[in-house]
């Protein structure tokens, strides 16, 4: 049974046994009005079919033919590349080839440690050959001297702190 406070117009739904034929005090949890709720009788069937029957036609009856559809197939896949591609403007990337091609592909560049390598080797054999042509470049060019002096120095320094790690 649904029940309107006076006051406010809450509604609110109640079990129909709840309220008994001397009523029952009611009140709006909203506004905290009480009242006294007696059961609502409700019209009868009678009622209810003459108030309905002579205010609506009933239509005429239709024959229906029943006529069978057969549920033809689709013969495009909604969901295939070239659907949505033309339907949409969608460009579906396969994912699955990018996997295959690079289980395939080999890996070709160096790592870190293949540069470090690399890198001190070349280093190594730039200051060989400056060390053997140390007299040479110094007679010819006067000002170099200084420079390739702090290099060197620079080494020695650098080859005496490895050596204090390593040992």
């Amino acid at each position: 049974m649904i029940v309107n406070c006076k006051i406010c117009q809450k509604k609110f739904n109640l079990p129909t046994s709840a309220i008994t034929e001397s009523g029952r005090l009611l009140k709006c949890g909203s506004c905290g009005n009480e009242w006294t709720q007696y059961p609502i009788k409700e019209k009868s069937e009678k009622e209810i079919k003459k108030t309905f029957s002579t205010n609506i036609k009933q239509p005429a009856k239709v024959n229906k033919i029943k006529t069978s559809v057969k549920n033809k197939k689709r013969e495009i896949n909604l969901y295939s590349e070239e659907y949505l591609k033309k339907k949409h403007g969608l460009v579906i990337k396969d994912t699955t080839r990018n996997k295959e091609v690079k289980k395939k592909s080999t890996r070709n560049g160096f790592g870190f440690l293949s540069y470090l390598i690399i890198i001190s080797i070349l280093s190594i054999g730039f200051f060989g050959i400056l060390n053997l042509s140390k007299d040479v470049i110094i007679s010819s060019y006067p000002l170099t001297e200084p420079y390739i002096n702090y290099s060197y120095e620079i080494l020695n320094i650098i080859r005496e702190t490895v050596s204090n790690f390593l040992i």
